[in-house]
């Protein structure tokens, strides 16, 4: 068990979600007020999407991206920033006969294009999506290639950002540890995602599994989806991890009643707390995942 926790809470994503839940922040001001009751709230760590603030739609605008972290950043609390790296990564295949006529949510860019805002702010933590997955029932992908990740990993090192590997299936922690073998990351932080269709579902054994087949030594953490949130939160810190909670998430507090991001933080940290375990600050965070502060 890990009794010396770091959570991490996904303020918004990039899902249909604005339009389920009034509790969804959509623009910088907005999310960034998030990122402080979350961190007032008890979080280590906000892992931050932007949106278009007209449509509530995901975006890959820097100027929202810079908005969002000068926000943060003037406010009165310390918050460690992860900044998405996922955006850009979209594809849908055309109905039918006709796979090459792409949807419109097809939004595909190249692995450096895809980390222009981490290139322009350097937050201290930015995430890399480590393969290709079906996603949801329809025609969507998200796209990442073997190649398309080498040249993202390596960039990011570059830039002296902390890589989180996000990890949605076993042959996606497979290829993490190839790059890392290769010499591409340094020292980077796991993040375990379960429960995604059609990904690895979030359960004990599958979370086990993946737990299992993780480098030595690394820093990660798990979560799970709607209504298996907290209890991959109890999970992973019974196996050793970290948690991440958040909206982007979850948008359910209890059975029909909407969560803010300050909420789900307050009842993963009664969790851990009732499991023994307490949440490490901004500045233990930093200590413990090999950060410096920007």
């Amino acid at each position: 068990m890990n009794h010396d926790v770091i959570i991490t809470c996904a303020l918004t994503g990039a899902g249909d979600t604005a339009s389920k839940s009034h509790l969804v922040p959509v623009t910088p001001k907005q999310i960034a007020a998030a990122a402080v009751e979350a961190a007032k709230a008890g979080a280590t760590v906000v892992h931050c999407h932007v949106r278009d603030p007209q449509t509530g739609r995901f975006s890959r605008d820097v100027a929202l991206y810079r908005e969002v972290m000068e926000r943060i950043r003037e406010a009165d609390v310390d918050i460690i920033v992860n900044l998405t790296a996922g955006m850009g990564g979209d594809l849908e295949i055309g109905p039918g006969e006709t796979p090459l006529e792409f949807g419109a949510g097809t939004d595909l860019i190249g692995p450096l294009e895809r980390l222009a805002h981490v290139e322009a702010l350097l937050p201290e933590i930015c995430t890399l999506d480590c393969g290709t997955l079906n996603f949801g029932d329809g025609n969507s992908i998200y796209v990442s290639t073997p190649a398309q990740l080498r040249a993202g990993a390596k960039r990011i090192t570059e830039l002296g950002v902390k890589a989180e590997l996000e990890i949605f299936d076993t042959g996606h922690l497979w290829f993490a540890k190839q790059m890392i073998k290769e010499g591409l990351l340094d020292d980077p932080l796991f993040q375990l995602c379960l429960g995604i269709p059609w990904g690895a579902p979030a359960d004990t054994t599958t979370m086990k599994a993946m737990v299992d087949n993780l480098p030595a030594g690394v820093t990660w953490a798990g979560f799970g989806i709607g209504r298996m949130q907290m209890p991959m939160a109890a999970q992973a810190v019974l196996l050793g991890g970290n948690v991440r909670v958040g909206l982007e998430d979850n948008l359910y507090l209890d059975k029909g009643v909407l969560a803010s991001n300050g909420q789900l933080v307050e009842r993963a940290t009664e969790i851990l707390s009732r499991l023994g375990a307490r949440v490490l600050t901004p500045a233990e965070g930093r200590t413990k995942m090999n950060l410096s502060r920007r």
